[in-house]
């Protein structure tokens, strides 16, 4: 078995999905659905899976009150 420590991967958000919807719906044509999601800015989701790599890769500075 392999344990993955930490993935790092984009993530689509409701744009993204209202898209490719619209274009599997075909109520758009393939041209505007690439338009549409070459404009998307990307993202990144980091998913720390293990303790290990939470000890590994993060450190806690403190906090303030607001």
């Amino acid at each position: 078995m392999v344990l993955i420590d930490l993935v790092i991967g984009g993530v689509a958000n409701d744009k993204v999905f209202n898209t490719v919807e619209l274009y599997f719906d075909h109520l758009i044509n393939r041209e505007e659905a690439i338009r549409r999601l070459r404009y998307e800015k990307p993202n990144l989701q980091v998913c720390f899976r293990t303790q290990r790599a939470i000890e590994a890769c993060l450190r806690y500075k403190g906090s303030e009150s607001i």
